[in-house]
């Protein structure tokens, strides 16, 4: 079921992630949504992990990450 809630020892295992870098982004970034249940419970909900994942997936060299172009790093040519 997606809509199950982990506990955050048990996302990080899902992403393969630490449980401290959870936290960090619980306090600095946010980026993985999580939930928090009473005062200081904090848990995750499969179905957004799964979102979470599909956001971050790239296929192909155009994927990659980002390129230079005109405007980029000029280097110098070897003979």
């Amino acid at each position: 079921m997606d809509d199950e809630l982990i506990t955050t020892k048990e996302a990080a295992e899902f992403l393969g992630v630490s449980a401290a870098f959870l936290q960090r982004d619980r306090t600095d970034e946010t980026e993985i949504p999580y939930v928090k249940v009473g005062s200081r419970a904090i848990r995750y909900k499969l179905s957004d992990l799964h979102s979470y994942i599909e956001d971050r997936r790239f296929q192909g060299t155009e994927d990659s990450g980002p390129s230079y172009d005109d405007d980029g790093p000029e280097y110098e040519e070897w003979d």
